[in-house]
């Protein structure tokens, strides 16, 4: 029997989608090392769709270790052009050297004290923000909170964390629930 859940239309194209829909999408997330994994693959996504990212995820956690940033920001030259020459990732020079980025400037706050999850969730007083989208056309890509995040990011050096980038984070973290109303997981989130 097919299943007759309401979900938003926008991860209706395939099971992958559905999938992430409901088990992952909007859910509040405070691991550091999660938080880290996701800011940088939405990065990546930058011109992208995410179901293009969603489907190189799991070839992503693995060429870059899991998202372990203490072995990432040691990547040399060698495994940047491996990582470069590898069709299972977005192959863009300026997307891969970001990732490095991050992770060294990920480290250094963590080292310095700074949780990155208490550092991320304070843009939203740590809860997440309930809007009440009816439809996908009320949906926005930006919110000021967005571009204070991107902001700040972008002051300390991380890449590829435009306020667009930040809002689609915000919304995958569960930071902010942009899932419409009629769908089973608002309520399920709110």
């Amino acid at each position: 029997m097919p299943d007759k859940k309401k979900r938003c239309k926008w991860c209706l194209s395939s099971e992958l989608y559905i999938q992430y829909h409901d088990e992952e999408w909007g859910v509040p997330e405070y691991d550091n090392q999660h938080l880290f994994e996701m800011l940088n693959l939405e990065g990546a996504q930058a011109g992208l769709s995410w179901i293009t990212v969603l489907n190189k995820r799991a070839h992503y956690r693995k060429v870059f270790d899991n998202f372990d940033a203490a072995k990432m920001a040691k990547y040399n030259q060698k495994k940047i052009d491996k990582l470069l020459a590898d069709p299972g990732i977005i192959r863009n020079k300026l997307k891969v050297n970001a990732f490095i980025t991050n992770a060294k400037l990920y480290l250094e706050m963590m080292e310095s004290g700074e949780d990155f999850s208490e550092y991320l969730w304070s843009f939203v007083d740590g809860k997440p923000i309930v809007n009440t989208l009816k439809t996908l056309d009320d949906a926005v890509a930006t919110t000021p909170i967005s571009d204070k995040m991107s902001k700040d990011l972008k002051k300390r050096g991380f890449k590829f964390i435009g306020s667009t980038i930040c809002y689609a984070f915000m919304q995958a973290c569960g930071m902010v629930n942009d899932h419409t109303t009629d769908c089973f997981r608002y309520k399920q989130l709110k």
